[in-house]
C-alpha cells in the first residue's frame, strides 16, 4: 500500500505546449492517503484515464513527480512501481483456465502453492467464478472474462495500489452491483489503496472514500460523496453528481440577498461583493413546489413519476427548473411557486464556489 503523491503535475500530449490550454492534465497538486479507495470521476477526455496512466507508469508526464510514499517514481517503469491496473476490456489469457489466470500474477511471483490454490479460491468466490475455474478462458462471454481480469488485478494483497479503469463497462447491471459492493468488502478487509475511474456518479459514489471530481483536465473537487452533493465546489460538480444536477441560477448578490429575476431570495448568510458571472445553485431536492404567492414564478411542464420521488420539470423566465417531490406529495395545478430550502443554497462567481463571510479554507484551498 502507499501514500500516492502529485507533485506538480501536468500532461501534454502536444510536443511543445505553448500554454494551459494545450495540456491534458492541468497542473495538480494531491496527497492521496495510504489504503484509501478513491474515485476519479468525470466526462469523457477530462483527463481521467491520462492520470491513471501517469500512476501507472504507462506514460511518462510533461512535467512533475509522481511519488509513492515519497520515493519519486516519475521515471520507474510499470513493473517495478508494484502496482495492479485492471483495463475497461478484458485482458485474459485465452489458452489459460479461469484458475490459471488468476493465480499467474502469484506464481509469476513465486508464490507458495497453497497460500495461490486459497487465495484463488476467495477470489473466485468474489467474482462468482467458482463453478468455471477449469474451464478455458477461451469462449467465455466478455463480461466473464473481464471478471476474470478483475479477478487477478485483485488477487495480490502486497501491491502498493490497485488501479480500475472503467472496469465494469462490459458487466450486466446486475453484477455490476454485486462487483462494487464485492470491491469495497474487498477494501474494507485489506487497505489496499485503490483508483478506481469511472464517468458514472453511481459507481463512483458508492465506491470510493474520496471522490476525485475532473473537468477538462483538472481537478475540481476531491471529497466525500455528502461534501460533494452538499456543498459542490464548482458549477460542473453541481451539475455532474445528482440525477438531476443542481439548478443554476444568474443572479446578483448584495451581501445576504440574491436577486433573481425581480425576486429577492435569502440566502442566510452574507457575501462579500462579487465580480464575473454571479450564479446561485440549488439541489432540486430543496426546492419546494407550492401554492404560496410569496415563493418564485414558474411554469409547471411536466411531471415525471420515477418511483421513489416525482421529478417536476418547471420554467423560471427561460431557466428549466428541476424540483424533487416525495412519492406521496400532492400536487395541483395551482402550485406555481417554487421557494428554497433555508441553508441550502450556494453561490458561484465564475464557476467556482464562493463561501460566506467569515467561513473557513478547506483542505483544497478554497472557502468552507
Amino acid at each position: 500500500m502507499a501514500k500516492i503523491t502529485l507533485d506538480n503535475l501536468a500532461h501534454s500530449y502536444l510536443p511543445n505546449p505553448k500554454g494551459e490550454d494545450d495540456f491534458a492534465l492541468k497542473e495538480l497538486n494531491h496527497d492521496w492517503e495510504d489504503g484509501s479507495a478513491y474515485a476519479l470521476l468525470g466526462s469523457s477526455g477530462c483527463g481521467k484515464s491520462t492520470l491513471l496512466n501517469i500512476i501507472s507508469g504507462l506514460l511518462h508526464p510533461s512535467q512533475g513527480r509522481i511519488l509513492f510514499n515519497d520515493n519519486d517514481v516519475t521515471a520507474a517503469p510499470t513493473a517495478e512501481r508494484n502496482i495492479a491496473q485492471v483495463f475497461q476490456f478484458p485482458v485474459v489469457y485465452d489458452t489459460m483456465t479461469v484458475r490459471e489466470n488468476l493465480a499467474f500474477p502469484l506464481k509469476n511471483r513465486g508464490s507458495d502453492p497453497a497460500y495461490v490454490a486459497s487465495r484463488v479460491q476467495q477470489i473466485a468466490q468474489m467474482i462468482g467464478m467458482e463453478a468455471m475455474l477449469d474451464r478455458k478462458a477461451r469462449g467465455l462471454t466478455a463480461d466473464a472474462k473481464q471478471k476474470i481480469s478483475l479477478g487477478r488485478g485483485m488477487v495480490r494483497e502486497d501491491v502498493n495500489a490497485i488501479l480500475f479503469d472503467e472496469p465494469l463497462t462490459v458487466i450486466d447491471p446486475h453484477m455490476k452491483w454485486e462487483l462494487r459492493t464485492q470491491l469495497k468488502s474487498l477494501h474494507r478487509e485489506f487497505g489496499h489503496t485503490m483508483i478506481y475511474v469511472t464517468h458514472d456518479q453511481t459507481e463512483a459514489l458508492t465506491f470510493a472514500d474520496k471522490v476525485v471530481v475532473m473537468y477538462d483536465g483538472r481537478v475540481v473537487q476531491m471529497g466525500t460523496p455528502q461534501e460533494l452533493f452538499e456543498r459542490p465546489e464548482h458549477t460542473f460538480v453541481g451539475y455532474f453528481i445528482g440525477s438531476p444536477g443542481m439548478n443554476l441560477l444568474d443572479a446578483r448578490v448584495d451581501g445576504r440577498t440574491a436577486h433573481v429575476e425581480g425576486c429577492a431570495i435569502d440566502l442566510g448568510a452574507g457575501y462579500r461583493p462579487l465580480s464575473g458571472r454571479v450564479q446561485i445553485g440549488v439541489r432540486p431536492e430543496y426546492v419546494r413546489l407550492t401554492a404560496d404567492p410569496a415563493g418564485m414564478p414558474v411554469r409547471v411542464r411536466r411531471v415525471e413519476d420515477v418511483g421513489r420521488h416525482k421529478i417536476v420539470r418547471a420554467d423560471f423566465f427561460g431557466t428549466e427548473i428541476n424540483i424533487i417531490a416525495g412519492e406521496g406529495e400532492s400536487l395541483s395545478p395551482d402550485m406555481n411557486r417554487i421557494s428554497f430550502a433555508p441553508g441550502s443554497i450556494n453561490v458561484y462567481a465564475d464557476d467556482w464556489r464562493v463561501a460566506p463571510e467569515g467561513a473557513q479554507a478547506d483542505p483544497m484551498g478554497r472557502a468552507a
